[in-house]
């Protein structure tokens, strides 16, 4: 963190002892969680389609062993729902004052997400999430990040890697929590000169997924990131089997204010189905993998039978006259018989009968049982049946199919917001010099420096003499989604050709067209309220304008004829004898 230098101590906080018991209170919360472990590895080659391993040795030699990909579709397509539904950040501000705060975060946290190639790292956590029931992010500072100025790192947490207390609920609870990389040892030595000839086979065993590739980790170490919380202060050590490589707590800057000043767990679960007394949940694969093997299983019965009905078997008597090796050799034309003549006991041909309706109806009930349990129905893959044809009607079908779909993109949402305010909080504490951001707006591209100045505790000032103290912005998120569907785009373009086609734009119709609006509900609804309301208010001023001409043009008209009618005749006055003259 380049705002914070580090003094070493000749007696540091954090020892050898320390990470000693560290590492002995982190095989007891892998032990904790070796179950689920367990089942996310199982998991993984259930969605490789490699399960016929786990029951292999219920199967016989030579048997079929068919992978339908029903799981992996259900799958498949609710990673695509959540792909077109990618999430945007809109800040609020929760005072008046900090609008500008507000506008330039909503500005700059689009920005940060891309550079951190934030689409990549949501698709990952959601294939995560989907199989095993659980994605986890990582909000991260990195100080090494834009030429050593420090930028937030955001990065996706493999289950197998993160170790958390058991029975929590959440994982802010959990007292301690350990991650677990490992690392080529040439690398850390490289980096972590104190590390040559202390590098040696970890005591730690690290669950991990059944490769297609042969994985050597024997030249590699265990790098331990251990985060805790003391006194309500988030602190922070990394070690290598004995070797502290940093602890905040050695450092008399940090060891005050914590390593991150909000107190978090920099990560955020995003889960698919809660599970009691655990962060983690479990997914479709948990929930549709007995469905998936017995319909396998099915299709091997088929396969095995139709596998035994396409090679033809025969009976041949012990003493019987056929010559089994000329038989049983299709390239020749003529099989020799001993003895007096061919007996039909003497060879006979197996007869496999035809395979029981009852499989293939009962197969066929196990598919519709995963469409059903997945909540993938036909109509959710663009595919129609019984006899639905209109547009309107598929497209109401269709939403009503997506409501699965739409709950796990709002918990999605949870998490995502949760993120967003890690970042916040981070460029709070670290944004402390300004650093550029191109900003692509509805006017173009804007260029502006950015710091956490307006987002730093304000003071209140005083009141009778007292000094109200500081007051800390904060901010609300709000997720919406950017409608990548091709779907979302074309009923929003449906939808604002029906409005234009029911006149809602005619400034004559625009008071009817506010009072419908205001009992509909759709995306960018205040956009065309403010666009009817800006054409009403531009006829009624029109009108009003035509209104005031058309009094005026009478007023001129009036006043051009008002003179010709008073101006006295000339030669009235004339003729006319004054008041004396008349009077003499």
């Amino acid at each position: 963190m380049e705002n914070k230098t580090w003094t070493p101590e000749p007696e540091p906080v954090i020892g050898p002892a320390e990470v000693r018991a560290a590492a002995e209170l982190l095989k007891k919360y892998r032990q904790g969680k070796a179950n689920l472990e367990k089942r996310v590895i199982e998991n993984e080659q259930w969605f490789k389609m490699r399960h016929w391993e786990h029951f292999r040795k219920n199967s016989r030699a030579g048997d079929p062993e068919p992978a339908s990909a029903w799981l992996f579709n259900s799958i498949a397509n609710k990673h695509a729902d959540a792909m077109d539904n990618y999430p945007e950040p809109n800040v609020l501000p929760r005072e008046e004052s900090d609008r500008k705060a507000a506008q330039m975060l909503g500005a700059i946290l689009p920005v940060i997400l891309e550079r951190n190639q934030f689409e990549r790292t949501y698709s990952d956590v959601w294939w995560k999430k989907l199989k095993s029931g659980t994605g986890i992010y990582g909000v991260f500072w990195n100080p090494d990040r834009e030429n050593g100025l420090g930028d937030i790192d955001i990065r996706p947490v493999d289950m197998l890697n993160i170790f958390w207390e058991p029975g929590i609920r959440d994982l802010q609870d959990s007292r301690d929590l350990f991650t677990v990389e490992l690392r080529d040892n040439a690398l850390l030595e490289e980096e972590y000169p104190q590390l040559r000839g202390t590098l040696h086979t970890s005591a730690l065993e690290m669950g991990q997924y059944l490769y297609d590739d042969s994985v050597d980790t024997s030249e590699k170490s265990a790098v331990v990131d251990w985060y805790y919380k003391r006194n309500g202060l988030l602190h922070y050590c990394k070690f290598v089997n004995d070797t502290v490589l940093f602890a905040s707590e050695n450092n008399p800057l940090l060891r005050e204010s914590g390593w991150y000043d909000h107190g978090q767990y920099p990560f955020v679960a995003d889960t698919l189905f809660p599970d009691e007394g655990t962060p983690a949940g479990f997914g479709y694969v948990d929930v549709m993998k007995d469905c998936q093997m017995y319909i396998d299983k099915l299709n091997q019965a088929m396969l095995r039978h139709a596998m035994m009905a396409s090679r033809k078997r025969y009976f041949i008597r012990d003493n019987g006259s056929v010559n089994e090796k000329e038989f049983a050799d299709w390239n020749r034309d003529f099989i020799h018989v001993s003895g007096s003549g061919l007996g039909e006991d003497s060879i006979r041909e197996v007869n496999i009968g035809a395979i029981d309706s009852l499989i293939p109806n009962l197969l066929s009930q196990k598919i519709e049982e995963m469409k059903e349990t997945s909540g993938n129905r036909d109509f959710s893959q663009g595919s129609t049946s019984g006899g639905v044809t209109a547009a309107s009607a598929i497209a109401a079908l269709q939403e009503a199919g997506s409501k699965l779909s739409r709950d796990m993109i709002k918990g999605s949402y949870r998490a995502f917001a949760q993120l967003n305010y890690l970042c916040i909080e981070l460029i709070r504490q670290f944004y402390t010099e300004p650093r550029c951001f191109r900003i692509v707006g509805t006017e173009g591209e804007e260029y502006f420096s950015v710091d956490n100045r307006t987002l730093r505790p304000q003071s209140q000032g005083s009141a009778f003499g007292l000094d109200l103290g500081n007051r800390l912005p904060v901010f609300d998120i709000r997720v919406t989604s950017q409608k990548a569907s091709p779907f979302s785009k074309a009923a929003q373009n449906e939808l604002a050709k029906e409005l234009y086609s029911l006149g809602f734009f005619r400034p004559d119709m625009g008071e009817q067209a506010l009072a419908a609006l205001e009992m509909m509900d759709f995306e960018g609804k205040e956009m065309v309220k403010k666009s009817v309301s800006e054409n009403l208010q531009l006829q009624q001023q029109l009108a009003k304008m035509q209104e005031q001409l058309t009094q005026m043009a009478k007023l001129v008209t009036s006043g051009s004829a008002a003179p010709a009618m008073e101006e006295p005749d000339s030669t009235q006055e004339q003729t006319e004898p004054t008041e004396p003259e008349a009077a003499s």
